[in-house]
């Protein structure tokens, strides 16, 4: 997919100022030649970008491919190379559509290719032997960055440089260590074979958007969720999920409107309740249980693709 681990600078010691998916996926292979002793590999150039400009298109559109290379029975795994800037939500769509029990692995780099002590070759390395290895069967869509290995229903990237950026709230599944991967933990929420999302029924995902809270945010924000006419509106609010009352009347009007109304946290983590701290409880109003604002938009626009209705959205907000 490109991203900074197919990147390249003008200078080896300048990990910032690069271009993303400059290099091939071919390249990529051949870096990393000892990948070939841990599986049969077959590359494929799906995109070269930098992942900051994908769309909800271009997300569908690698979930089908990776679903027609998990159906080919020649296939054991796949291996998603993408930038680290949206790489979860990439991994969280495809962890709730693919409907398969194979390893798929998404995985990114920090450095890019060009840079002194690149993270991206040993990244690699690690994310073939995942998806190569017969304990990742059906664990879901996984992520493996710096020897960890994470769910994607959990991942975030939660630093801007740093090659440990990715962590998930209740820790990472397992570790690779000498190209082996080791698991500590399961995930008990359903996932890709087990869930009630259908890929080849999803033609296109509905419009989203994600209102992030602040101190000075005020009602006039009102005239632009109008004017955007979202199908789904993530607010990303203060702690507990808790909404300015001033914002409480625009979202609502949305929502009478016909938008469905996420309550998500902008904190990172933690569990958002029903009723936030101001009691700002409006009935017809999704919670998100723990997701953050980012994954809660994926989850939402999958939710429309089944019901309208929101207790329905509800029990699938609880269930994933």
């Amino acid at each position: 997919m490109g991203g900074t681990i197919a990147g390249s600078a003008d200078s080896a010691t300048d990990a910032t100022g690069y271009r993303a998916g400059t290099a091939s996926v071919e390249a990529l292979l051949a870096a990393v030649p000892q990948a070939a002793a841990l599986a049969r590999l077959s590359g494929e150039q799906f995109a070269s970008m930098d992942s900051s400009d994908l769309t909800d298109e271009l997300m569908l559109g690698v979930a089908r491919r990776v679903a027609a290379l998990l159906a080919d029975p020649g296939v054991d795994g796949v291996v998603v190379t993408h930038g680290t800037d949206t790489l979860e939500e990439t991994a969280y769509f495809l962890h709730l559509v693919l409907d398969s029990v194979k390893p798929v692995v998404l995985v990114g780099s920090m450095r890019p290719a060009s840079a002194l002590s690149a993270d991206g070759p040993m990244n690699f390395y690690a994310a073939v032997a995942v998806a190569s290895a017969p304990a990742s069967t059906d664990r879901g869509v996984l992520v493996v960055l710096n020897d960890e290995i994470h769910t994607a229903r959990d991942v975030t990237k939660t630093t801007s440089l740093s090659v440990a950026s990715f962590s998930s709230p209740y820790g990472p599944l397992g570790v690779v260590v000498g190209g082996r991967p080791l698991y500590y933990r399961g995930l008990s929420r359903p996932h890709t074979s087990r869930t009630e999302f259908d890929l080849a029924r999803v033609h296109s995902l509905p419009r989203a958007g994600i209102i992030y809270a602040h101190s000075g945010l005020d009602d006039t924000v009102s005239a632009l969720i109008e004017s955007a006419g979202y199908d789904v509106i993530v607010h990303a609010g203060f702690g507990n999920g808790t909404v300015a009352q001033r914002i409480v009347a625009p979202l609502e009007a949305a929502r009478l409107a016909g938008a469905v109304v996420v309550r998500a946290t902008r904190t990172g983590s933690g569990h958002v309740t029903a009723v936030g701290a101001s009691g700002d409880r409006v009935d017809g109003w999704i919670s998100v249980d723990d997701q953050n604002p980012q994954r809660a938009r994926i989850l939402a626009c999958l939710a429309l693709t089944v019901t309208r209705d929101p207790l329905e959205i509800q029990r699938i907000f609880d269930t994933y």
